[in-house]
């Protein structure tokens, strides 16, 4: 008798993480309808529904949550087997799921994937960007890049860099508004305000008179999309307190001006790599780590705000 609970958990696997038996069908090379009826001889063989089906999309079951989750386990065991063999033999393989946040992921690990890429052309890259937080467990993502503190104390995780912001705004602004000279001073200015899980951002750092004290900011727009407030900042919109990676080199070209750095707190804050304990056996995903380690040893931003003053002076 032919087994093939593989096959059948690679496909449901796939209906899920892609939304659908189409897309499901095009990721692995099959058709719609075989994927449809594969996931149904499934459900059948299992005795349970696992998607609940409609014209508006699948929704996964209780039942199917469980065998998602079962699914990812054998089938990354398997992987791991085989990612060891092939490391033995000098190659890594096999799909690797990213997470990072928004401007983080479009700014600094989108550029240096091509390098990893080429030096690793058997691995599949499968890359997300949201600034919401994602839980790799129900995502099913290998390792997520989070900046700031780290909560989910379950997560292996590995510091890339320290995390540091400054508060800045466009000569624009600074012309039309004028500049704060103390932090009680930003009552009076528009301050580009985070909305949802980043709304902890509000409340900025300063020091003053040897302690850290916490100023909270308010302002005419909200945003959950760090790309968008900076945006709006170099627009000369309002005043920001943005991490470096994004206002040093603003700040060298002349776009972005610093505020307040007589009051500029030290950020207790890192950009980490983490990923569940489990999975720290796969080669591509320790590989992928060390690459991240060794690309934001000496941090891209700070490279570049030095070239350009150096080209300027």
């Amino acid at each position: 008798m032919r087994d093939n609970r593989l096959l059948e958990m690679r496909i449901f696997r796939a209906v899920v993480e892609t939304g659908g038996f189409t897309p499901a069908g095009h990721a692995l090379g099959i058709g719609q309808s075989y994927a449809s009826r594969t996931v149904a001889r499934l459900e059948a063989r299992l005795g349970v529904k696992l998607l609940h089906r409609s014209t508006r999309g699948n929704r996964i079951t209780d039942e199917g949550q469980q065998y998602y989750a079962a699914c990812c386990k054998i089938l990354d065991s398997i992987e791991a087997a085989e990612s060891q063999l092939t490391e033995a033999s000098g190659q890594v393989a096999g799909a690797l799921r990213i997470s990072a946040p928004i401007a983080f992921g479009s700014d600094q690990i989108t550029p240096i994937l091509p390098r990893f890429m080429a030096a690793n052309p058997l691995v599949d890259i499968h890359f997300s960007m949201t600034d919401r937080p994602v839980s790799l467990i129900d995502e099913n993502v290998d390792v997520a890049v989070r900046m700031g503190r780290l909560r989910d104390s379950s997560l292996m995780a590995r510091k890339l860099c320290d995390l540091r912001r400054i508060v800045v705004a466009a000569p624009a602004y600074i012309r039309a508004r004028g500049a704060p000279r103390t932090p009680k001073d930003l009552a009076g200015h528009n301050c580009l305000m985070w909305t949802g899980s980043q709304a902890h951002l509000n409340r900025w750092p300063f020091v003053q008179g040897g302690r850290t004290v916490h100023i909270p900011v308010s302002g005419a727009f909200h945003g959950d999309n760090g790309m968008a407030l900076f945006q709006l900042c170099l627009a000369g919109v309002g005043v920001l307190r943005v991490a470096e990676h994004w206002a040093l080199p603003a700040i060298a070209r002349g776009d972005l001006t610093p505020l307040l750095g007589d009051f500029q707190a030290q950020d207790d804050s890192a950009i980490h790599a983490v990923y569940l304990p489990d999975r720290q056996v796969l080669p591509k995903l320790r590989g992928f780590v060390d690459f991240l380690a060794e690309s934001f040893a000496v941090p891209p931003w700070e490279r570049a705000a030095r070239e350009e003053h150096r080209r300027e002076t």
